[in-house]
């Protein structure tokens, strides 16, 4: 893949997807002694940048494969991407969720984008044996969340918005979890100025990129307990290979480092932003890369957060 079949999507869903605001804050500034440009995926159609490589991809099938209807697996933001861009192409689309996902993903999924849900058991091992049953079963083009070409192009096109609107970046922080928009964003930097530095960041609690980069081969989570649940996959060879050439560095945060980042951006910036999406933003504060005097684009991937669970905990303070 290079920066023409990034530029390629973009041309190709740029009338379809929103593209999304810059946001800056005077406080993150001073503190960070940098200049730091927050690209708001949070604003992207759906709730996250997830939609970009989910619509470029389904555009692309043949009509014999429209016809047949599209599956995928995911625990929620690549769910509603696929369900999303699916019903805009007047596609049937079924999602195979584990029964963890956030309900306001599981709701917006099935009743806001139409989808048919299939439940399974919250594993890797699940989903991909559940989808393979109905693949079988149906003939349904399988849409991966991470692990295809299309995908990774549409997720690159963030990054190209994001150095359209910012000239002169010196490094640019996205996410990790199974590689797709840390590739397609390492595509595209890399392929405009290959002196701008590229950071991959993804929870200490399911650090696989991190450990991958180390060792040199693809390496495993044996558990996924974090509460940014939109990074708990393993990298594909695909993701890992591009990865591998493009990334600088891969950055591990603590759940704490998620949280406070989180708050930032909430508190501070008035953007609702679910854990995923601050990981980008813990990165840079984590203090493991000199920041300082730089011009640092932050990829803010999405900002579907389940407010039940908050407004829940506030209900039972007030009865308590």
């Amino acid at each position: 893949m290079s920066l023409r079949d990034i530029k390629e999507a973009h041309e190709r869903i740029s009338s379809v997807i929103n593209k999304t605001s810059i946001v800056t804050s005077h406080t993150l500034n001073e503190i960070t002694k940098s200049s730091i440009f927050l690209k708001c995926e949070n604003f992207q159609k759906m709730g996250a940048f997830k939609f970009r490589g989910a619509y470029n991809a389904i555009s692309l099938l043949s009509p014999e494969e429209r016809e047949r209807g599209v599956i995928t697996h995911s625990s929620g933001n690549h769910a509603q991407a696929v369900a999303l861009a699916a019903k805009l192409l007047g596609i049937k689309a079924l999602i195979v969720m584990p029964e963890t996902a956030p309900q306001v993903k599981v709701n917006a999924t099935r009743d806001t984008y139409g989808a048919e849900v299939i439940f399974c058991k919250p594993t890797i091992e699940s989903r991909s044996q559940t989808t393979l049953k109905l693949i079988e079963k149906n003939d349904y083009t399988f849409i991966h969340p991470y692990d295809n070409d299309d995908v990774i192009a549409g997720a690159g096109t963030a990054a190209y918005e994001l150095l359209n609107q910012v000239k002169g970046l010196d490094m640019v922080f996205a996410p990790v979890g199974g590689g797709g928009l840390l590739s397609g964003t390492s595509i595209t930097v890399k392929g405009i100025n290959s002196n701008i530095k590229v950071y991959g960041v993804e929870p200490k609690n399911v650090d696989d990129a991190f450990r991958s980069m180390k060792s040199g081969r693809i390496e495993i989570n044996k558990t996924i307990n974090s509460i940014a649940d939109g990074l708990l996959t393993n990298l594909s060879e695909r993701t890992f290979n591009i990865i591998q050439k493009n990334v600088d560095q891969i950055i591990t945060i603590s759940e704490q480092e998620i949280l406070s980042a989180m708050r930032f951006i909430w508190e501070r910036m008035k953007l609702v932003v679910e854990p995923s999406g601050a990981c980008s933003l813990a990165g840079v504060l984590s203090s493991q890369v000199p920041i300082e005097n730089k011009k640092i684009g932050v990829i803010i991937s999405g900002g579907n957060i389940d407010l039940n669970e908050f407004f829940n905990l506030i209900q039972e303070r007030i009865v308590n």
